[in-house]
């Protein structure tokens, strides 16, 4: 991780494609393109890779998540259960969809754990969206059957989790609908762009025309389309979609070589007294991107993220991480966003700076997490082990 790192001959020859064509919007121009459609391509290829029935590519995993809360159905006033440990793209999605993110309880496999979700669950309750976190899955059976129970729609953020699975089954396709990022920094990237999965078919037409204003792309001629919803703009490029062909042809690879180097630390890091290691419902179905493991307490995890930081194997401490985790999101405590929220909107809204959460206080507090790199030669990845060893036994 990420995909940048394995650019090539690839990519390139994708890119040219577009180019050479000169179609670079991914609907209409149909004489023009010489056969291209690198969009469609990729969905064709996201659906065979995951077994979903329908893929729809956007500009954004924060545009897919968008996009699937409104072609789910959910809207304003509706509450949205999801983590206190995600990027925060997660609750930016809720909110502009009008709902109320409301944040439960993870366990040590540092997602939503069903017994959190299942205590936040009100009557205003309309979805659960569970985060695949750092390339790993949550306890996604038990959820998936918790959400049927109560008749909860299920939306996977799996931006961070393309690859990964449970059992067998992709992650993504256990909800009415499954978000990936493939942005500059994912496993798979487009250098911009995202994609949403699910195999129900009204929610993938939803989505289709709710991220192109609406246009339902019916016939060949745009201007004859007709707009059965209000939508927006989230429409991805031919050129991120060609880089992004390319890509997703080598995830294979990529998962291969990041649980290789995951496996190597780990197995050295075993040895040293108080370490222990994410939960993994699925062992097998990890995409390896990262090492997640945990320090006996918090100040114990605060030295030692210091100490690798120090030999130059810094690791992310996310219980003090400004992206990741909810006792850092100074701007959601607030609510400050460009246009003040005010009247009934803001009314209904919890006051976002009193949240406890002290089960996910006690298990972030300890964790670190080590990004596993696809580029790291041989001997690199040794001098990494050595020094990472050696800063956790100080």
């Amino acid at each position: 991780m990420p995909g940048f790192e394995i650019f090539g001959d690839e990519e390139r020859k994708e890119v040219n494609d577009v180019l050479e064509s000169g179609v670079l919007f991914r609907y209409g121009f149909d004489a023009k393109r010489n056969g291209n459609w690198k969009a469609k391509e990729l969905e064709e290829e996201l659906c065979k890779l995951t077994g979903a029935s329908h893929a729809h590519l956007c500009s954004s995993g924060t545009s897919a998540l968008n996009i699937a809360l409104a072609a789910c159905g959910v809207g304003a006033g509706d509450e949205v259960i999801t983590t206190p440990f995600t990027f925060v793209a997660t609750f930016e999605a809720i909110l502009f969809a009008g709902a109320i993110p409301v944040f439960a309880e993870i366990d040590e496999t540092l997602c939503l754990s069903p017994e959190g979700i299942e205590a936040a669950i009100t009557p205003r309750t309309k979805a659960v969206m569970c985060v695949h976190m750092c390339g790993s899955m949550a306890k996604i059976d038990q959820i998936t059957a918790l959400c049927n129970k109560k008749g909860i729609v299920l939306i996977e953020d799996a931006c961070q989790a393309i690859g990964a699975s449970f059992k067998g089954k992709h992650l993504g396709t256990f909800g009415k609908a499954g978000c990936f990022s493939f942005d500059s920094v994912k496993t798979v990237t487009c250098g911009e762009g995202g994609g949403m999965i699910t195999s129900d078919r009204d929610v993938y037409l939803k989505a289709d025309q709710y991220s192109d204003h609406g246009h339902d792309h019916i016939g060949n001629d745009r201007g004859l389309e007709d707009h059965p919803i209000i939508g927006y703009n989230f429409r991805i490029s031919e050129l991120n979609a060609a880089v992004g062909k390319a890509q997703l042809r080598k995830l294979g690879q990529i998962i291969e070589i990041q649980k290789k180097n995951k496996n190597a630390i780990k197995d050295a890091i075993k040895t040293v007294p108080g370490i222990t290691f994410r939960e993994l419902p699925d062992e097998a179905g990890d995409s390896g991107t990262f090492l997640s493991f945990f320090l006996p307490d918090a100040e114990s995890a605060r030295t030692a993220a210091k100490n690798l930081a120090e030999a130059g194997v810094g690791c992310p401490y996310w219980f003090n991480n400004n992206w990741h985790y909810f006792r850092q999101w100074h701007h959601l405590h607030g609510m400050k966003s460009a246009a003040a929220v005010q009247g009934s909107i803001a009314q209904g809204l919890p006051d976002f700076s009193k949240i406890e959460l002290p089960e996910s206080d006690r298990i972030m507090s300890r964790a670190i997490s080590m990004q596993i790199m696809l580029s790291w030669t041989k001997e690199e990845l040794d001098q990494r082990i050595e020094k990472t060893v050696a800063a956790l036994t100080l």
